[in-house]
């Protein structure tokens, strides 16, 4: 009888924990969409903010968000992924695969502005970059390595040791087994860090305002857009930011929070739909 007060005391607890957690995200989310969607209409999406125009809007914001996101996944991604497979089906456990670990799980813990100021001085100051999306993107190549290679590692490890002594059994190289073998029974997992790993691009303020600055103008032509990663250019959350301290402006603020959260709720979903059509595919 004891026991069974206690289960249901537990069993209490624990459903009013996810209750409030529920709550609480509903709450941040109602909030938000009820003080930005007023904000948020065809122009404030399409055009730049322009006192001379009379227009408010996030239009380059949205392109610098884009390419930050396009450098920092194109150089991190094939990095991530290499370094996750070295130290999981290369490397022989000892010091040197534990210290790499731990410098990995070391780099996620530390705060995002601490990777600006990194940023600022190597990438800016040091090798001439300045304000710009590339040092920007550099910079957030380091805060997203780790997520990404501890990511792939544990989706490498939820591969049964089975299909590796198979493949190997049937004459196939490593290298083979690895890229017919394991990446594909792995791609679910793999992808679901690629996905945190823009959900965190898109989320970061404090590195990229030391980094690639607050610049909001749309590039002008295809030669404006090649030259726009050497330029200073601020993403949205940098322009949300700037809206509600600098400006004041707390329509745009809530305004961007609104696209960010529809954003946010799009890789979600996207990740989700992606992941199931990939489990889908390697069991046919």
């Amino acid at each position: 009888m004891e026991r069974k007060v206690k289960d249901s005391i537990v069993r209490l607890m624990i459903y009013v924990c996810a209750s409030l957690s529920v709550i609480l995200l509903v709450g941040i989310i109602v909030y938000v969409l009820f003080k930005g969607l007023k904000s948020v209409n065809i122009e404030f999406l399409t055009t730049v903010t322009s006192v001379l125009k009379g227009t408010v809007g996030i239009a380059g914001n949205i392109v610098n968000t884009v390419i930050i996101i396009f450098l920092t996944m194109i150089i991190a991604t094939p990095i991530g992924i290499g370094s996750a497979i070295y130290l999981n089906e290369y490397a022989k456990p000892g010091k040197i695969v534990t210290l790499i670990e731990y410098a990995t799980e070391t780099l996620s813990g530390i705060p995002s502005i601490i990777f600006g100021l990194f940023g600022m001085m190597f990438f800016g100051e040091k090798l001439g970059l300045g304000y710009s999306l590339l040092t920007g993107s550099l910079t957030l190549i380091i805060m997203v390595l780790p997520l990404m290679t501890r990511n792939t590692q544990e989706a490498l490890k939820t591969v049964p040791d089975s299909y590796r002594n198979g493949a190997i059994g049937l004459g196939s190289g490593k290298w083979h087994m690895i890229r017919t073998i394991l990446i594909p029974s792995a791609m679910p997992g793999i992808i679901t860090g690629a996905i945190l790993a823009i959900g965190r691009i898109v989320g970061e303020s404090a590195a990229l305002l030391f980094t690639a600055g607050s610049a909001k103008l749309l590039p002008k032509g295809i030669n404006g857009l090649l030259m726009k990663p050497f330029q200073s250019g601020g993403t949205l959350t940098i322009q949300m930011y700037l809206s509600a301290t600098s400006e004041g402006d707390f329509n745009t603020a809530f305004g961007i929070a609104v696209v960010l959260l529809v954003i946010v709720l799009l890789i979600n979903i996207g990740t989700k739909m992606l992941t199931r059509r990939v489990d889908v595919t390697r069991k046919e």
